[in-house]
């Protein structure tokens, strides 16, 4: 879907609507990057196409270091109309963030000191008191922004949030959130710890090992804990999972204790829409859509980590050798590291000879391709595509399941590892290629995974036949089932806007 208008053009005037009964409008905060943004869109125009009563303004936060991808995106979200009841307001810069605080402290300052833009983006949008606009219904903010309550309860109205991440992290967070606050047990200790945690969401007991990097740190975890604290303020929670897929993680949430809980994923854009990507990335997406028209069904492993995602020269070389010593065909989006100590996206290498093995693409003609950004979705899409290595990224997990395509784990940063836990351990729908794989702020990483790992992974993951493969299969069929007319996620996104329009 598209969106009409650019921001500056909604302030002035505001949403005029025909007479009609009863419109309400909420306004989205979703945090700065791809990930959350993107996720945060499609879930407004689903709820938009679901209500005709409903409209949706998105703040849009930029960070100072934010990828072309992202800007890119952005300016076609604001450029192309389709629904002229979702709107875009891109806010204000913010001053300048000292680089060298931590990664915590500076996204907490980022979001704390966009409270003020919002604040006054609200006002401008509600200062028209007549019956011919919407009214303000409440908040829908992400899980980073719960700072922004303060400002939904200084209007008076209701904060819902949208979780982009499994019902399982979200368990984590609230059962870490009451063992911090009732027994006094901080996160960090498990750091370096071979323990097992006993936690309600999931079947298997967690090995400290897969939690995530920001939960074992000190000051990590009092922010992600606090913010998990907040999250029992909001009137309730929508979250991108389906009840097929997390059912054990979503009924150990309906304690009484946590709001009401609202599956409604898999939220994914699936749109192939080309204008988000310039002439180059088009061409780049139709080269290697071709290449694989040219492979048979399921023959071909696609290795992407995100847009995050890139590895220093010694792991590129592992992979390369992995691959090799798989025989089996794949499709690489290799991306180059930004300068170190430098926090911004990966970019695509001149010439990615300079990091690969001598002579390995030279050996990989015919069976093998190394690009540099990829058209994720439509390669995923593709019958040549019979495997995934990924970082378990939440949306690109459930684009892989919707796709049928199972996955080897290989998690990096936020809450991976224990995506990929939940996958391979909870789940039974990926194979393990490394699960306690992690790398900081700056991408740097003090583990290789060596090429027998790798090809170990590699080949299981494309074994055809599979248990494995049939249960991604069945799972893939409940995804599409659960959004349509009746199933579990279309009757969950109902109750949530009655919800809305009590």
């Amino acid at each position: 879907m598209n969106f009409s208008l650019p921001s500056s053009e909604y302030l002035k005037p505001p949403f005029v609507l025909p007479q009609m009964e009863k419109a309400l409008e909420l306004i989205f905060i979703p945090s700065a990057g791809m990930g959350h943004l993107v996720s945060a869109v499609e879930m407004a125009e689903l709820l938009v196409a679901r209500h005709d009563r409903l409209f949706i303004t998105v703040f849009i936060m930029k960070l100072p270091f934010d990828s072309k991808g992202t800007e890119s995106y952005i300016a076609s979200l604001e450029a192309s109309p389709v629904s002229t009841r979702v709107k875009f307001i891109t806010l204000p810069k913010v001053p300048a963030i000292d680089k060298n605080i931590s990664p915590n402290s500076f996204r907490n300052q980022f979001i704390e000191s966009h409270k003020s833009h919002v604040k006054n983006a609200v006002a401008k949008l509600t200062e028209s008191e007549s019956e011919s606009r919407p009214r303000l219904a409440g908040f829908v903010i992400d899980m980073f922004c719960t700072t922004m309550i303060d400002v939904a309860d200084e209007f008076g109205v209701p904060t819902y949030m949208f979780f982009t991440s499994p019902a399982g992290f979200l368990g984590l967070l609230f059962n870490l959130q009451r063992i911090r606050d009732v027994y006094n047990k901080e996160v960090n200790e498990f750091k370096d710890s071979d323990a097992e945690l006993a936690l309600p969401t999931f079947v298997n007991s967690v090995p400290a090992n897969v939690l995530p990097s920001v939960l074992l740190d000190k000051e990590g975890a009092k922010a992600i804990l606090g913010y998990a604290k907040r999250f029992r303020e909001t009137k309730g929670i929508l979250v991108n999972t389906f009840t097929e897929l997390e059912s054990h993680a979503l009924d150990s949430l309906s304690d009484g204790e946590t709001p009401p809980l609202y599956p409604v994923g898999p939220i994914l854009n699936l749109k192939d829409d080309d204008s988000q990507s310039g002439s180059e990335q088009a061409q780049q997406k139709s080269d290697v859509l071709e290449w694989l028209d040219d492979q048979p069904p399921s023959s071909v492993v696609f290795l992407c980590f995100g847009s995050m995602g890139s590895f220093g020269e010694e792991q590129v070389r592992e992979i390369a050798w992995g691959l090799e010593r798989s025989g089996l065909r794949f499709l690489w989006s290799l991306r180059q590291p930004p300068p170190k100590e430098t926090v911004a996206s990966p970019s695509d290498y001149s010439d990615p000879k300079a990091v690969l093995p001598e002579g390995f693409l030279d050996r990989a003609v015919g069976i093998g391709k190394v690009i540099g950004w990829a058209p994720q979705v439509a390669i995923l899409a593709h019958p040549a595509i019979g495997g995934f290595v990924s970082h378990c990224g939440w949306n690109s997990t459930l684009e892989s399941l919707w796709f049928g395509v199972p996955i080897a784990t290989w998690p990096m940063y936020a809450e991976q590892q224990l995506n990929a836990f939940e996958l391979v351990r909870e789940l039974g729908l990926a194979v393990e290629i490394n699960m306690e794989y992690r790398r900081d702020f700056y991408g740097e990483s003090p583990k290789v995974v060596k090429a027998q790992e790798i090809e170990k992974g590699i080949r299981e993951v494309m074994a055809q036949n599979s248990d494995l493969r049939k249960r991604v299969k069945e799972m893939s069929e409940k995804s599409k089932k659960a959004l349509m007319d009746g199933g579990s996620s279309h009757s969950s996104l109902g109750h949530f806007l009655d919800q809305i329009f009590l």
